[in-house]
């Protein structure tokens, strides 16, 4: 059976939609084709503000959701008035209520519109599964598997026992990892989203390899849990900074250290996860899996103990629609519709 899903995502400050047509039940059988798929970001718009501010992300959603509908249904080839879509799959949480009201009212009203049934699907599961992806299938792995799931609101890790089962097993007391990236690249004066500047100086000093300046703690690295806590990290970096006058290179200095030191933290907790559990694949998912450095130290120890690393391409890390299409196809499969005056959002929507 071949099904068309319109995916809508509108959890933070992207608003995303993407019209996929797939088929099969979730594993090796299952195919899909991106038939259309567009984004716009409010990244310059929240630039001033150095993080998301969420009234004007829910009137830029407003403002953009027609306009990026009509450029994945003209990429797919599809009339705005009446396409060819058999469900139509939206976020209705975690992220900001306000953006997801957003996307939900959006998708309500297409639904009346087109007589098309709706899907609520949960943002996280949609990161797992666009990363769980190799170009038109399902990567090849076996479950129990592992999910890092690493993003401005969200540092988890959560066993996958089979598609749609989930257990957390562990998951940030204060700051997210991707929060922490962003507090201390605007304590060092750079630009939002801070993410990208910082590993863009730490990398600068593994090239030239700079002397150290400063050794970070590396929070809750050896406690007998698998909790995460980036807010010591983030404020050890700030004191230091008001502290000390910053000379040349000390940015990239620290940027290095603090990279190395949030690194360090998400291998020690996902390794010793991965040989508790029996895990072979870890699925690491969300904004800061674009990270190069992590990316790379994570692929290198998952190896060394025989597990392997899937994730998905880097314009992808973010959230898109393309990854609320994916679930809601698997979703739509067992008519998990809901009557569009029924969906709500829900900010702090859990995976189990």
């Amino acid at each position: 059976m071949r099904m068309r899903v319109l995916g809508i995502e509108t959890s933070a400050d992207d608003t995303g939609i993407a019209l996929i047509e797939a088929s099969g039940s979730f594993g090796q059988e299952f195919k899909y084709q991106v038939l259309g798929n567009a984004l716009s970001s409010q990244t310059a718009v929240h630039a001033q503000y150095g993080g998301i501010f969420p009234a004007m992300a829910k009137r830029e959603h407003t403002k953009n959701l027609p306009l990026v509908l009509e450029l994945a249904l003209k990429e797919a080839g599809e009339n705005s008035e009446r396409p060819h879509i058999d469900a139509i799959a939206v976020t209705h949480g975690p992220g900001l209520e306000p953006c997801l009201w957003t996307g939900i009212t959006f998708a309500q009203e297409l639904s009346k519109k087109w007589n098309v049934p709706i899907v609520p699907v949960n943002h996280m599961e949609g990161h797992i599964l666009i990363s769980m992806m190799e170009k038109d299938r399902l990567a090849d792995f076996e479950f129990p598997a592992l999910a890092l799931l690493v993003s401005g609101g969200h540092t988890e890790l959560i066993l996958i026992k089979q598609f749609g089962s989930y257990e957390y097993i562990g998951r940030t007391r204060d700051d997210a990892v991707g929060e922490a990236f962003d507090k201390v690249a605007r304590s060092l004066g750079l630009q939002y989203p801070g993410g990208p500047e910082i590993s863009r100086l730490a990398e600068y000093a593994r090239k030239e390899k700079l002397p150290s300046l400063l050794t970070l703690p590396r929070p809750m690295m050896h406690e007998d849990n698998y909790e995460f806590s980036f807010a010591g990290l983030k404020t050890a970096v700030e004191r230091y900074v008001n502290a000390n006058e910053l000379k040349s290179l000390d940015r990239e200095k620290i940027a290095r250290e603090f990279e190395d030191a949030a690194t360090d933290v998400l291998l020690f907790k996902t390794l010793r996860a991965v040989e508790e559990y029996g895990a072979l694949t870890v699925v690491m998912g969300g904004g800061v899996s674009a990270n190069k450095f992590i990316r790379a130290r994570l692929t290198e120890a998952l190896e060394k103990v025989g597990a392997s690393l899937l994730v998905c391409p880097t314009n992808l890390s973010t959230d898109n629609g393309l990854m609320i299409a994916l679930s809601g196809y698997f979703r739509a499969l067992k008519k998990e519709f809901v009557e569009g005056d029924k969906i709500s959002a829900n900010g702090s929507l859990k995976l189990c």
